[in-house]
């Protein structure tokens, strides 16, 4: 699966400023992107779980549908 725009334009930003930070702004950037990041990951772990906790009742549904 590709990563979506955003997510590599998040990474672009995040490596691009990985390379040199040149002051504590930068660095509070870095510190604050990779907290996105962190973010990012997690929603995607919740939006996968959330996905398949809904397949795993549709299919519930089904099976008991043909069972009866």
């Amino acid at each position: 699966m590709t990563r979506g725009r955003l997510e590599r334009a998040i990474l672009r930003l995040y490596h691009r400023w990985r390379r040199a930070p040149s002051s504590a702004s930068d660095e509070a950037i870095e510190v604050r992107l990779a907290a996105v990041e962190r973010d990012l990951a997690e929603l995607k772990a919740r939006v996968n779980g959330l996905i398949f906790v809904v397949l795993g009742a549709v299919v519930t549904q089904v099976v008991l549908k043909l069972v009866q």
